[in-house]
């Protein structure tokens, strides 16, 4: 219960504080804070209280936009998901491959180079597709830079 009440509040502060009202009442507030300067004489309680407010709330918004952005990113790596598997044809290698570590990653991105070399080397027609496993780990290493 306390989770969807969060979850609810979340969503809504998401929302609202990429707004352009929001945007127009955190101006205001600033404003409204500058022509306080004077009558306050620009006195240390003065600027802790702008200070203040300003740390609290943007420690709390690392945090809900963190939380937006893993969503959004696990929503679009679902959708990336099902088009790779239905497609014909895909690589399912490529599935949650977010999962595998840099080293994994880097060796399927090397594949890729070569796979786009081989589509270039040969004469065919444009529109002919290709996958990546019709590259072996054998030319991988074989067109490794020297330094790895």
């Amino acid at each position: 219960m306390i989770y969807k009440m969060f979850e609810s509040l979340a969503r809504w502060t998401t929302a609202t504080a990429g707004s352009t009202i929001a945007f127009i009442l955190a101006s205001v507030v600033i404003l409204a804070w500058l022509v306080t300067g004077p009558i306050f004489g620009f006195s240390d309680t003065w600027q802790l209280v702008i200070n203040t407010g300003t740390t609290i709330i943007t420690f709390l918004m690392v945090f809900l936009i963190q939380r937006t952005q893993n969503k959004d990113s696990l929503a679009i790596q679902m959708k990336l998901n099902e088009l790779i598997a239905a497609h014909l044809g895909a690589s399912n290698k490529l599935l949650n491959i977010e999962d595998l570590s840099e080293e994994e990653i880097f060796a399927i991105q090397k594949r890729y180079h070569l796979l786009a070399d081989k589509a270039h080397a040969e004469d065919e027609h444009p529109l002919k597709s290709h996958s990546v496993e019709e590259i072996r780990p054998e030319a991988i290493m074989k067109h490794a830079p020297k330094n790895q």
